[in-house]
């Protein structure tokens, strides 16, 4: 049978189903597929923090979103045009977000009475006008992969979890992707047990194969590669990029890399990563609590490595003391801080952007550091290289606020020239620097920077005073004069003040815009793609974005008076707007959602409209 191939500018399709049917695996070499097509790509994985919920039930759903087009694109996409719903459940949790006329495949296996109940349907929509106006596709799942490994070596258990493989076969049979490498990585992910691999690899060949053959999918689909500048590829997440990049730092400053970590979610997987890169010098640590993983990075920065700790925003406030200790100490530290939904536990796998003034100000006693936030996965790793130069430079605490829908999100990213990235060498304090030559002065700034000598431990000649008590100018010694402590605080005030970050750049192609957009951290995606939007329909808007958040860009005030209105779109309550206001005087209007999930394009679009009305 020949079947029509029709072409695609882009597409957004979500796998959802229970947590335990490898949506977020199904997902994820979906990604891989696409990416080797060499199509723009943003992802958007969404799971429950409950390990396991109950089998079957809204708490459960699990899903995973992927946007890929030929063109550049800045957001997973605001609603699929493809939902595969493994249960009941999966359809009744995503409905919500498609619009009319989208694909629906649904696994008619699992729509029992029993699953039905759970979810509160009386009837099963598959059978009513539920979903009217949507191209359903009916799909026995799990009784057609169960069938087509009756010749395997696995039990029937294992049969029906292969399930989700059916499904891949099937979406990149529909949208003409690449297989090759999900079959090598069944082969990597199942190596112990060859059973396994033969049967994942029967199932993804069956989804393939049916695809091919039904007369449901009358329609296959092509989406061709993306104009990019040229050089390697590769699809990464934020997590991912950033450990990376906290690498690249390691190597490009000559240090060891040590990371003190506590595993916490959405922030572990830093940890996975970099326990792969001994042979680069890294070393990790998983400490028994927040409060020691982050004296053990400071530790390990007094002995002249790069100390790094990764958390969320519960493990920032555990460490408070031990930064403003940093803070005391003057010494390199990198926090990272991959936000997600407060306070306390709150929900940990959801987004925020609501530690920012934790940032800035979550510290006894005035205790500034720099902060800096990426704005994408793939920025993820430049950041890292940022926040690890600010510090050894400026030997300051740097805390930078990545989040969960950047550090779990992925995208393409382009491989730097190594010889490219900055050169983060430092000079450790040699000899003696008083003015007799044979005294040591640990807090005798460089007239440049404000930063102290930084001096490792046993180093003949350089004995100093370390510890948190206030330290006298230059000699470091124990201190109670009023008029120093005076000193020392606005001298490590303005030592973070005066750091030398980039102008902020404004995106105003006609020049005559009246209204910015400003954003920080991962709202980028969501405002590009507005921006973009109310311009193809002839509205003149500007938008800018803050990577650096302390100290903000010394063109900032400028910016923010050139224009009637700013707008600034948050998820929290405002932060960012406050700190805006009290430092510049600028009336900026909030619009802020802290619902756990990222902004989309279309909700900011109505939104900027509507500020454009009344300018």
């Amino acid at each position: 049978m020949s079947k029509q191939i029709r072409q695609l500018d882009r597409v957004v399709i979500r796998f959802a189903g229970d947590s335990g049917d490898g949506m977020q695996l199904t997902g994820d070499r979906f990604t891989s597929e696409t990416a080797q097509l060499g199509n723009d790509i943003s992802t958007l994985p969404n799971f429950p923090a409950e390990i396991r919920a109950p089998a079957g039930t809204l708490p459960g759903v699990s899903s995973f979103q992927v946007h890929f087009a030929d063109y550049d694109i800045l957001t997973p996409g605001d609603a699929p045009n493809v939902l595969v719903a493994m249960n009941p459940a999966a359809l009744k949790a995503n409905l919500v977000d498609l619009p009319r006329g989208a694909d629906i495949i649904v696994n008619t296996d699992e729509f029992t009475k029993r699953n039905l109940a759970k979810v509160g349907y009386q009837v099963s929509p598959l059978e009513d006008d539920t979903l009217a106006g949507y191209a359903v596709h009916p799909v026995a799942l799990t009784s057609m992969t169960i069938g087509a490994l009756a010749d395997q070596d696995v039990s029937k258990k294992d049969a029906e979890r292969a399930k989700n493989m059916f499904a891949l076969g099937l979406l990149s049979w529909m949208y003409s992707r690449p297989y090759e490498s999900t079959l090598r990585f069944l082969e990597r992910k199942f190596a112990r047990r060859p059973e396994l691999v033969a049967a994942n690899v029967a199932a993804f060949r069956a989804g393939w194969n049916f695809g091919e053959t039904t007369e449901d999918f009358a329609v296959r689909y092509e989406v061709k590669p993306a104009q990019m500048p040229p050089g390697t590829y590769r699809n990464i997440t934020g997590n991912a990029a950033l450990s990376l990049g906290l690498v690249a730092a390691g190597v490009r400053s000559g240090l060891p890399v040590f990371l003190g970590a506590y595993p916490i979610t959405p922030a572990s997987d830093i940890l996975h990563e970099l326990s792969k890169h001994k042979k680069f010098g890294v070393l990790t640590m998983q400490a028994e609590d927040e409060i020691a993983a982050v004296g053990a990075a400071l530790g390990a920065s007094y002995g002249g490595a790069l100390g790094i700790t990764t958390t969320s925003g519960p493990g920032v406030a555990l460490k408070s003391e031990t930064i403003s200790l940093a803070v005391a100490l003057e010494l390199p530290l990198v926090i990272v801080d991959v936000q997600r939904a407060g306070p306390s536990t709150g929900m940990p796998t959801k987004t925020e952007q609501a530690d920012l003034n934790l940032a800035l100000y979550g510290r006894h006693g005035e205790a500034p550091v720099a902060v800096i936030a990426p704005k994408s996965p793939a920025d993820c790793f430049y950041a890292a290289l940022e926040a690890a130069r600010i510090a050894l430079t400026y030997r300051t605490p740097v805390i930078l606020l990545s989040d969960n829908y950047v550090a779990n999100g992925s995208e393409p990213w382009l491989l730097p020239d190594v010889d490219s990235l900055p050169d983060l060498r430092v000079e450790f304090a040699s000899a003696p620097n008083g003015e007799d030559g044979t005294t040591f002065l640990p807090y005798l700034r460089d007239p440049e920077t404000l930063a102290r000598p930084w001096a490792i431990p046993g180093t003949p000649g350089l004995e100093h005073r370390i510890g948190g008590l206030e330290k006298a100018d230059k000699t470091g010694d124990i201190s109670y004069d009023p008029a120093n402590h005076d000193f020392m605080v606005r001298t490590r005030a303005a030592r973070i003040e005066t750091i030398p970050v980039p102008d902020v750049e404004v995106e105003d192609p006609d020049g005559d815009a009246r209204v910015l957009v400003l954003g920080w951290g991962s709202t980028y995606g969501p405002i590009g793609a507005a921006c973009r939007g109310l311009r193809q329909r002839g509205l003149s808007v500007a938008q800018a974005h803050l990577r650096h958040l302390a100290p903000m860009p010394a063109n900032l005030g400028a910016v923010l008076r050139s224009y009637d209105r700013v707008v600034i779109p948050e998820m929290n309550l405002g932060q960012l707007a406050h700190v805006i206001r009290a430092r510049y005087l600028v009336d900026a209007i909030g619009y802020n959602q802290v619902r756990g999930l990222p902004f989309t394009a279309a909700e900011l679009e109505t939104m900027l409209e509507e500020v454009l009305k009344n300018v």
